[in-house]
């Protein structure tokens, strides 16, 4: 083995330890949802047409919100990705003349369009205003946020967990505990949204045991445990997860209907592993953290920072640099090992970006992938990895590159 790598796993002991003991809390919990939910075979069964007594599909929402500890959840195999699911729930509980305020500054890049482009169907065609107050050290700045609720009638905090394309770390689950106990003092009836994309089981609890209202991600991130084959989902209060239902088929029907013939047994096992890939996948994060800080690269978190996602960025300085580590990431990937990815003008992004994901589930970002928008300081974002093992021999391969 590369002898940075063997230090490395030498001096990560016990991060390792810690994260072991987080995996098993929320292999419990994952394990005691699915027997107080009575999961069985016949809940793997598809459905067709309509899919109005879907047993699959409503047992899989019980499951959902019994391990995020709230009321209820939308999960379909019909939510395209995270985007899609963070919009769903947009677009589900707010209306026209309706404000939205971002206290983690601008979300990340595919959420724009959503936003703020014209003419789409975004939220500002329909007349929702979107603001947002940045963060300061990697912390909310709660003097800004005060001020702001206390001038502008607010009717979402919108709260984005992970770091997307920024230079930061993701918030901690009582970072988030602290925003929403200090949002809904100032007034109760704000709904607190979070983006828990790339964040769950990363801690012991989800947004929505610790006072969110709502909160959304995609199944091929995390919580699919990279089997699950598709979809997404919202999970929070049950009034607000009924509108988003209406939203997603019809507010007569919500989720009395939403047939999927291929089945469910890929969500509820993908669920049901998740605790252990995410573990793995922090456990490889960690390990690229220690090799590259070595190396004098930048990077967040830092080993022994909180880890609050699964993502590891790295500040390369050199775009060349960029393209060297998503190529030596994807030679070692198990499907499309042979490709070379390099940077393109990406539906989303306003730059070209590169991204390296040879996966089994195609943009499963749960499975070991890297990617990043090509501009300065050059910084690639490290996620995923079903097993600590192939994260090794990627780390190997990354070094060697570099």
């Amino acid at each position: 083995m590369n002898k940075e790598i063997a230090e490395a796993l030498q001096n990560t002991r016990e991060i390792f330890d810690s994260l072991d003991e987080i995996a098993l809390f929320n292999q419990k919990k994952v394990t005691d949802s699915f027997r107080e939910n009575a999961v069985a075979l016949r809940h793997f069964n598809g459905t067709s047409g309509y899919g109005s007594d879907d047993a699959g599909r409503q047992t899989l929402g019980c499951v959902v919100a019994k391990v995020f500890e709230t009321d209820k959840a939308v999960v379909s195999p019909l939510i395209a990705s995270g985007t899609a699911a963070i919009s769903l729930a947009l677009f589900g509980v707010l209306r026209p003349g309706n404000r939205v305020l971002s206290v983690t500054g601008k979300p990340y890049d595919t959420l724009t369009d959503v936003i703020f482009k014209e003419g789409v169907g975004s939220l500002k065609d329909f007349g929702i205003d979107f603001d947002s107050i940045d963060l300061v050290n990697g912390t909310f700045d709660f003097d800004a946020i005060a001020q702001y609720l206390a001038r502008n009638r607010v009717n979402m905090v919108y709260i984005q967990r992970s770091r997307g394309y920024a230079w930061r770390r993701a918030l901690s689950i009582d970072q988030i505990e602290q925003i929403c106990l200090f949002v809904k003092k100032i007034d109760p009836n704000i709904i607190v949204f979070c983006d828990n994309c790339y964040g769950e089981f990363v801690e012991k609890h989800e947004p929505t045991a610790v006072g969110a209202d709502l909160c959304a991600g995609s199944f091929i991130k995390n919580i699919g445990g990279g089997l699950a084959p598709t979809g997404g989902y919202v999970a929070g209060k049950a009034d607000l997860v009924d509108l988003v239902a209406g939203r997603l088929t019809a507010p007569s029907l919500g989720m009395e209907v939403g047939s999927y013939q291929s089945g469910y047994r890929l969500f509820f096992q993908g669920i049901f592993v998740a605790p252990h890939v995410v573990n793995q996948a922090l456990k490889i994060s960690t390990l690229f953290s220690y090799a590259l800080s070595k190396r004098g690269y930048k990077v967040t978190p830092q080993v022994g920072e909180h880890l609050g996602d699964i993502v590891c960025s790295i500040n390369l300085g050199d775009p060349d640099k960029m393209v060297a580590f998503c190529q030596a990431v994807q030679s070692i990937s198990p499907v499309d090992g042979f490709v070379k990815p390099e940077p393109w003008q990406q539906a989303g992004y306003a730059d070209k970006v590169i991204m390296a994901a040879g996966c089994f589930v195609e943009g499963a970002s749960i499975e070991l992938s890297c990617d990043g928008p090509i501009r300065p300081p050059y910084t690639v974002y490290l996620q995923g990895g079903l097993t600590l093992e192939h994260g090794i021999l990627a780390l190997e391969k990354v070094l060697e590159s570099l």
